[in-house]
């Protein structure tokens, strides 16, 4: 099978929490070919990681050549004419109130009229940002019936907007959708929704290829979420809101089958329209081997020691966690807590960082044994990878519970791994945790200090417990979370989508039923020597 798989731009390129997930699939199903589609920006090296031998084509949306010419071409009295149509139809259906059935309609029928546009004519991009464009967008955004924050909208947010418009819709201007590109794809499959999954949107309506899309985050959700609009104005924030919904709401529809990472990211697709029956949870696949060691060996780590692995921002709540400690500190006077972060490029990170590091100070003032003994805090920051937390399996061996304090949280990958190595956990009920844990931990409400640290001590104090609820958890996370159960799914996925869709003949394939059967057959054969209601044939 030919699977055209549509990468947010990491893979082949750079391997990140996606990339990984696409390199498994890639290597891990040898038989069938993969055609890598690149949707995101690729590095400027242009470089990309070694690849299987199945994987033989590559493509990246490399915004420049293609799209600079595309941006200069102009277009004539009738592509103009017939691109203001398309894109007034586009925007009704943006600016319409998010629960009508006719703005979907319209926001879809705009879309693939602005992608005929762009594959036949091209110069799609230049007009994105075009005086027509924002004239149409503006007169959509003051008619009856459109959403309350867009009618607010003024000149700077229309602009902005339309800047906005021509990055997400870039993918419609690509080259990809010729008969030896998509067209040659038995499947389309996109590792993630949103803009990424729009050329299988377009491979299934100039090809009729059938979609997956699988999701082990919510793009819609990020896009809410993100700390990047926080100085947008209002009514921008309503455009770029609608533009995402719709876009996301489209691709659920479309889509041959939806694959969420988890039942949290399973509501959100059924929040914005996903067929339920078009819906299937394939948990992702994460490497156990290496957790062996820590795994079969349940007495290692200190017993009074709390460890906490993540990125160092706000949604992790490390304040919660430091409170939470404080008490479980008064209660238990042995008792440890190591916070291990993630390094990441974020200036915020740092500054949030410093912020845990002072109220830890304050919290928890440096203490010595003796007069003449040097003073230690029982809170220690370290980075992954330093010399006190050289690599995850020796970070989560060094302690008895692992905790999770966010109060946001898709698919919390550090869970499984504490699980991977037997290590009981206590987390807040947030995101997947409680489909991911099952009944192999403590679970407390978010923003709770006080539950925490009962949790906490509840695990701390009885060493029986803390066992059986860490060998449950290896075991429940060897059953749903390996590399191979997910490698699993998607064959068989991939089988059964294939079964379902009509078959397609190519060009060069030759008539279809030109030769009959026999012809095929070794030696001579006569058609004239059939006789009449015998069906036999003389060589």
């Amino acid at each position: 099978m030919r699977i055209g798989l549509l990468t947010e731009g990491g893979y082949p390129y750079a391997v990140g929490e996606s990339g990984v997930w696409c390199e498994r699939l890639v290597r891990g199903l040898g038989q069938h070919r993969f055609d890598l589609y690149a949707v995101g920006r690729p590095p400027a090296t242009g470089a990309s990681l070694p690849l299987p031998p199945n994987a033989r084509t590559v493509r990246a949306a490399d915004p420049g050549s293609l799209l600079e010419r595309a941006a200069r071409r102009a277009y004539g009295r009738r592509d103009r004419r017939r691109f203001t149509e398309a894109y007034e139809r586009f925007a009704t259906g943006l600016c319409a109130e998010e629960d009508t059935a006719d703005g979907a309609a319209a926001f879809a029928e705009g879309l693939y009229a602005l992608a005929d546009l762009a594959r036949e004519r091209g110069g799609l991009p230049g007009a994105l940002r075009s005086d027509d464009a924002v004239r149409a967008l503006e007169a959509a955004c003051r008619a009856p019936g459109a959403r309350r924050g867009a009618a607010a909208a003024g000149l700077p947010d229309h602009l902005a907007f339309a800047e906005h418009l021509e990055e997400a819709l870039r993918p419609l201007s690509l080259d990809w959708y010729e008969e030896d590109a998509l067209g040659a794809a038995d499947l389309c499959h996109a590792a993630a929704g949103g803009t990424t999954a729009l050329p299988g949107l377009l491979a299934k309506r100039f090809f009729g290829t059938p979609l997956l899309v699988t999701e082990y985050g919510v793009p819609l959700r990020a896009h809410y979420l993100s700390a990047a609009g926080a100085d947008r104005s209002a009514p921008l924030r309503t455009l770029l809101a609608a533009l995402h919904g719709r876009l996301a709401a489209e691709v659920y529809r479309q889509a041959a089958l939806l694959t969420p990472g988890n039942a949290h990211t399973r509501r959100w697709q059924e929040k914005c329209g996903a067929d339920r029956d078009r819906i299937r949870t394939v948990h992702p696949g994460m490497a156990a081997d290496r957790f062996d060691g820590v795994g079969e060996d349940e007495e290692s780590g200190d017993p009074a020691t709390l460890v906490w692995v993540g990125r160092a921002e706000p949604a992790k709540d490390l304040v919660a966690l430091l409170h939470a400690f404080a008490e479980v500190r008064a209660r238990q006077t042995d008792a440890r807590l190591r916070i291990v972060t993630v390094p990441v490029r974020d200036p915020g990170s740092d500054l949030y960082l410093a912020q845990c590091r002072a109220l830890a100070a304050q919290l928890f003032p440096d203490e010595a044994a003796g007069a003449h003994a040097v003073g230690e805090n029982p809170v220690s920051f370290e980075e992954l990878g330093g010399p006190e937390a050289p690599g995850l399996e020796e970070t989560y061996a060094s302690g008895a519970v692992v905790v999770l304090s966010s109060v946001v949280e898709g698919f919390p990958a550090g869970l499984v791994e504490a699980m991977f190595c037997a290590r009981a956990t206590v987390s807040t009920d947030v995101g997947a945790v409680v489909e991911i844990i099952g009944g192999t931990g403590l679970v407390v409400p978010p923003r709770n200090p006080r539950a925490l640290a009962d949790a906490c001590l509840a695990l701390l104090r009885d060493p029986g417990r803390r066992h059986r609820l860490g060998a449950a958890a290896r075991a429940r996370a060897l059953e749903l979370f390996t590399v191979e159960q997910n490698l699993a799914a998607f064959r068989g996925i991939y089988l059964e989508l294939l079964s379902h869709a009509p078959v397609r003949h190519r060009p060069g394939d030759g008539a279809l039923f030109a030769h009959p059967a026999e012809a095929h057959v070794p030696g001579s054969w006569n058609p004239g020597a059939v006789t009449a209601g015998s069906g036999a044939t003389d060589a």
